[in-house]
């Protein structure tokens, strides 16, 4: 069981690097080239995760999940909003800088939606943002919508480019986009 259990993990670890090694683009790694790598027999792959699909999912669930709990912000902000609105902006430009990876996330999130989920640990991470100036009945519906409307704009962002005519290819665009949602957000927020 402990050797069942140590190879999984080897070729988790093996595709983990590759992954990276490609800046996650997927399309680009083989089941064979994991095998290759991992010094294992193809077999394997399909006997520990179900497919090559599955185990590049479980992978990038690990990497964003890295990211997501080391996340910090440096800077200083008077205001929750200000601060809600760089992180939420630093979150967005993440998933279109690393698109291959964020998509099979949110999809692996949205059909697994778990407390231990990246999006619901994102969730929390803002959460943090709202130290101040949102009652605290209003703080996780507030995080949650935020976060809802920009995986959505993400997984459909072509479809957002024609109904409110947001480039999100463009950051500033990006960033306009957050500013907005967060505006509209902190609008129907409680103040404390």
């Amino acid at each position: 069981m402990a050797q069942s259990s140590a190879v999984k993990e080897h070729i988790i670890a093996v595709t983990t690097d590759l992954i990276l090694q490609y800046d996650g683009d997927i399309n680009r790694i083989t089941a064979r080239m994991i095998a290759g790598q991992a010094d294992i027999a193809l077999g394997l792959i399909n006997y520990h995760f179900g497919s090559k699909e599955k185990l590049i999912t479980e992978c990038v669930q690990r990497i964003i999940g890295k990211v997501v709990s080391s996340f910090q912000m440096t800077q200083t902000f008077e205001t929750d909003k200000e601060r809600l609105r760089a992180w939420a902006t630093s979150v967005f430009d993440f998933l279109y800088e690393h698109s291959a990876m964020s998509h099979i996330s949110i999809l692996e999130d949205l059909q697994n939606y778990t407390t231990r989920c990246n999006s619901v640990l994102t969730q929390r991470g803002f959460l943090f943002a709202l130290k101040n100036d949102v009652a605290d009945e209003d703080r996780a519906i507030l995080a949650f919508t935020l976060l809802s409307a920009m995986q959505t704009a993400f997984l459909g962002n072509e479809t957002v480019k024609l109904l409110l005519g947001y480039d999100f290819s463009r950051q500033e665009e990006r960033a306009a986009y957050i500013k907005k949602l967060v505006d509209i957000l902190f609008d129907g927020a409680e103040p404390l």
